[in-house]
């Protein structure tokens, strides 16, 4: 690649990435161009910039869209056929009614708080909100409050669950690559996640609920609405029912605590029914039963249902995929290991060094699970020669600056937007602020409670 105005090859590869990002925005939120065509054009345009062979800037391309859909297309599809089923029973509503009496309708994001991070404990972010927004989209309706603040705090639950949390992957590995005690880091995972969550959601989604109005997409909403009326199920067994993937994939997660080289069979079987994808097929068929055939539904009805479910989503899933592309063009073209060595030169508390990476490397590629993994390796050597460093705490500030900034690389910008029917400059001021609060509030209870322990 030639440098820039004979600047560094990391100076030139981060200013192709900004103006890759700025055409990006603008051509969206100002040319109104499709989100799935503009992330496509942008990450070849980044690719040759930065250097790439054109055959290699195509092979990035399709790499990143299929593998960020290889699991997330199945998982959507499986969630929004639950969701569906949900939806057609009334369960969706019978949880959305409980919820609200629970709670008052005044405190009901509260409640969706909750439900966010004890649902996001061991299923994936965007598994979460497949599950979950039926009943955004429902509880909004009934009590006429705005849709952000009632989904601000359900996505913040989701969220701070995925970066700080085991047993989610990225937490994991770095607990692994930083030699740090899992029960440890799971309490003070709690400790600081619940106040991060409380302020980035309940908080954050009033204030920014009653300045964005948005309203859902109605072919979504239509999807996701009962439409005959008929006796609800019970709360218990449509509860069971959307909660089943959660168990599966937290008796998955528990078992490759116990035995993590998979010793015994029961944990190959346990790890088998865990996966996100085996654990949705599991609950949607089970689904079919519980919220189907079990309501009176005919085959046929249940059958139609499914298919029913899928044509909404088609230009979520393209979309989410062009971001997947536009993130493996800005790892293969060096963009991600030039920001880390960026990072490495700076002289800072190992907390902040932990953070700051992840934080730059999540700004770079969108996701993240690559900043928290890609930092895993960079921050380790830092840690080992800095003896009496608290390391469950370094690993929560890894996941902390994982969360930061979530702009257009990132596939979960991109679901989001596309569910609660935002525009980009809506999407980053509600969606992109509330991660980045979630990021810098979890970084300062990190750094106090270092103070202390």
């Amino acid at each position: 690649m030639n440098t820039l105005f004979g600047m560094s090859h990391t100076a030139t590869l981060l200013i192709w990435t900004l103006i890759a990002i700025a055409f990006l925005i603008v051509m969206i939120s100002k040319f109104k161009w499709n989100p799935f065509v503009t992330l496509l054009i942008s990450a070849i345009g980044l690719g040759l910039l930065a250097g790439m062979k054109p055959a290699d800037a195509v092979t990035s391309i399709t790499k990143g869209l299929g593998g960020t859909l290889g699991t997330i297309a199945i998982v959507i599809g499986l969630g929004t056929m639950l969701g569906k089923m949900m939806a057609e029973s009334g369960g969706a509503e019978r949880i959305a009614t409980t919820l609200i009496d629970l709670f008052g309708d005044r405190k009901v994001h509260w409640a969706m708080l909750i439900v966010g991070f004890l649902v996001g404990i061991p299923v994936f972010f965007e598994v979460g909100v497949i599950l979950l927004i039926p009943i955004v989209f429902i509880v909004a309706r009934k009590i006429k409050m705005p849709l952000l603040q009632i989904g601000i705090p359900m996505l913040a639950g989701l969220s701070v669950v995925h970066g700080l949390v085991p047993p989610h992957p990225a937490p994991m590995i770095a607990i692994d690559a930083y030699g740090a005690n899992l029960g440890k880091t799971i309490l003070y995972s709690i400790i600081i996640g619940l106040p991060v969550a409380i302020l980035a959601g309940p908080v954050f989604g009033k204030f920014i609920g009653q300045r964005i109005q948005v309203e859902p997409d109605p072919k979504l909403v239509d999807q996701f609405a009962m439409k005959e009326q008929r006796k609800l199920p019970g709360f218990g067994i449509t509860l069971f029912t959307i909660l089943l993937p959660v168990i599966l994939m937290l008796i998955g997660s528990v078992a490759s605590i116990f035995d993590p080289d998979a010793k015994y069979g029961i944990t190959v079987f346990c790890e088998f029914i865990g996966h996100e994808v085996v654990a949705l097929l599991i609950a949607v068929v089970f689904s079919f039963f519980s919220l189907g055939f079990a309501r009176g539904f005919t085959k046929e009805e249940v059958s139609k249902f499914a298919s029913d479910s899928l044509p909404p989503i088609a230009g979520i899933v393209l979309i989410i995929g062009g971001g997947g592309a536009f993130k493996q063009v800005l790892i293969d073209s060096g963009v991600g290991q030039a920001i880390a060595e960026l990072a490495t030169n700076a002289n800072i508390n190992v907390i902040l060094f932990a953070w700051l990476v992840a934080a730059l490397i999540r700004v770079a590629t969108g996701s993240a699970t690559v900043a928290m993994t890609t930092s895993a390796g960079i921050v380790a050597p830092v840690l080992a020669m800095t003896p009496g460093a608290n390391l469950e705490l370094v690993v929560l500030a890894t996941g902390a600056g994982s969360l930061v900034l979530s702009h257009v690389n990132d596939a979960g910008f991109w679901m989001v937007k596309e569910f609660f029917n935002m525009s980009v400059p809506q999407t980053l001021k509600s969606w992109t602020v509330m991660e980045t609060i979630l990021s810098v509030a979890g970084l300062i209870l990190i750094l106090i409670v270092s103070a202390f322990v």
